[in-house]
């Protein structure tokens, strides 16, 4: 059967405007689905891009090869691939994406270091500049992170580092980040993305429960699942 099982019910594809992702669980299923795509799309006058098509392996899937023949087409296999601006990594971690959200974000705010951060313009405009401009860059699909300790981390650290721009505070100055937080009034990054979690997750419970969205938010998996030991805090609780 093509399409992936979760629970009680399979998944065959994801698509977005022209974005089509196939899902498989076994190669042998996946190359019959992408022939057939390809079948499918030229009745009706479309085309199936091959370059810009490739192949990935999600979990720890081993001898997977590096690419397969498709019409006589290579599909290369990837580690990374962006879907619909997110980075998606083979082995399912978040850190990745996390990384270059955070790498996009810091650019951009050394990009307005000198026109902007160290200018005399009020602390109440550059913070509105800061979440209505910056802070989005990094949140964008940050609903969908599954953030450990360490990556709990990183992310108030950057946020911290940013505040401290705003500021105009410098390196070898003694100021503690409860006080910058208590100057800005900002919440932690980590409690920020908390809160996007909960309002994507009722969007999505209040939708229709034949939604694709919705049947894998209220499946449970058929073998037993347990997250790892490094995403939880001391107290045995998950990370946001």
């Amino acid at each position: 059967m093509n399409g992936i099982s979760f629970g009680y019910h399979s998944y065959i594809d994801l698509d977005f405007a022209d974005y089509v992702c196939l899902l498989a669980e076994l190669l042998e299923l996946l190359v019959p689905v992408l022939e057939a795509l390809a079948t499918e799309a030229e009745s009706l006058g479309l085309e199936v891009n091959w370059q810009k098509s490739m192949m990935q392996a999600l979990g720890n899937i081993q001898d997977v090869p590096p690419s397969v023949t498709v019409l006589e087409q290579e599909v290369s296999t990837v580690e990374v691939f962006v879907y619909l601006g997110t980075l998606i990594h083979s082995p399912t971690h978040s850190f990745p994406d996390i990384m270059t959200r955070s790498a996009f974000k810091r650019t951009a705010m050394q990009s307005l270091d000198k026109q902007l951060w160290w200018s005399r313009i009020s602390l109440s405009t550059k913070l509105r500049l800061y979440n209505t401009c910056i802070l989005q860059i990094f949140l964008y699909g940050s609903e969908c992170w599954a953030i450990t300790k360490e990556d709990a981390r990183r992310i108030n650290a950057l946020c911290q580092w940013c505040l401290r721009m705003l500021l105009s505070i410098k390196w070898y100055h003694t100021i503690f980040n409860d006080e910058v937080r208590r100057q800005t009034n900002q919440s932690l990054l980590t409690e920020i993305i908390q809160a996007q979690r909960l309002t994507l997750f009722g969007h999505i419970a209040g939708m229709d429960n034949n939604v694709d969205a919705k049947q894998i938010l209220t499946s449970s998996p058929s073998v037993y699942w347990k997250r790892h030991q490094d995403d939880l805090d001391e107290d045995g609780a998950e990370q946001p």
